[in-house]
């Protein structure tokens, strides 16, 4: 299986962040993501920073009708950064926890996500282990990499509990 479909459930190490959190209805995704991610990379670029990863959002909980979702960079250590205009948005820096975690990668476009995302909870159900409250996904390569959709890249993780994890 190529790694586009492949399910796996590994560690993650604790990775500092540095974003901004807002609650969105989903229909408000792509308007939020154009708005923060550069947002936050000019803050990162001010203070001296560099990110130590791609892109990523962290969903936490669930809300009908949107998300709890921070958008941001992981970094290579700790920063307390500061955004002049976060509009909406509250500049955050964070954790992403570590956790056991069951991850796979979409490849192509973002409308397919739902799809992987029925995949991995099929797989969870299969291995016995339950998603916990919050999941983040690493935007590897998108529209600002490639037009084409074909060849965008989204890491999915999301952290587990149940008997596999514990034995694990």
């Amino acid at each position: 299986m190529d790694e586009g479909h492949e399910i796996r459930l590994i560690e993650s190490l604790e990775q500092p962040t540095f974003g901004v959190r807002q609650l969105v209805r989903r229909d408000d995704l792509p308007e939020l993501f154009a708005r923060v991610v550069p947002l936050v990379a000019g803050a990162l670029e001010r203070g001296g920073m560099q990110p130590a990863g791609p892109p990523f959002a962290r969903y936490r909980g669930a809300m009908s009708g949107g998300f709890d979702v921070e958008v941001g960079f992981p970094l290579v250590e700790p920063a307390e950064l500061t955004i002049p205009d976060a509009g909406p948005g509250t500049p955050v820096s964070g954790l992403l926890p570590e956790a056991r975690v069951v991850e796979t990668v979409h490849v192509g476009a973002y409308d397919g996500l739902s799809q992987t995302y029925a995949r991995l909870e099929a797989w969870m159900v299969d291995h016995d282990v339950q998603p916990l409250d919050e999941s983040w996904e690493y935007y590897e390569s998108g529209p600002e990499s490639d037009p084409d959709p074909a060849t965008w890249r989204t890491r999915i993780v999301m952290p587990v509990s149940g008997p596999a994890v514990e034995a694990g």
